[in-house]
């Protein structure tokens, strides 16, 4: 079993739900919840990645200007130092950089776009199946 990047998208698909910059705060909210997802990527121009606007940045943006920030432009609020992996990271990678960064989802990028992206989810999914078939060859080479 392969613990890549490259792995888990081919599995899993790579469609990743993006918006533009002047998407609203009540718009990127909308999508959100009937997605039923934890993170917008932000894109610009040629599908490049501009930055990530997540559920945490909805409650951020509330609790600094109230309802007034939900006419807001995402592009004022997303996050624009987007930690990036690519298709030859491991999900040992991830799990380090998600664990020190404290994120839940990470775009993937191939050649300077967006190719992907990776949650915490997906990598809980795949290190679980890991350690199901390791225990199952344990299991095999013990009873001979």
């Amino acid at each position: 079993m392969s613990n890549s990047v490259k792995a888990i998208l081919d599995a899993k698909g790579r469609d990743v739900v993006t918006a533009g910059p002047n998407t609203t705060v009540a718009e990127a909210a909308v999508i959100l919840s009937k997605k039923k997802i934890g993170a917008i990527v932000i894109v610009g121009m040629e599908n490049k990645i501009s930055g990530i606007f997540t559920e945490r940045d909805v409650v951020h943006a509330i609790a600094k200007a109230g309802a007034a920030c939900l006419d807001q432009p995402v592009g004022s609020l997303m996050t624009a130092k987007v930690y990036r992996c690519h298709e030859d990271s491991t999900v040992y990678d991830l799990m380090g950089l998600m664990t020190s960064r404290r994120f839940r989802h990470v775009p993937v990028e191939t050649n300077g776009k967006l190719a992907g992206i990776i949650s915490i989810g997906d990598v809980v999914k795949t290190r679980i199946a890991e350690v199901e078939l390791e225990a199952e060859q344990i299991k095999a080479y013990i009873a001979g």
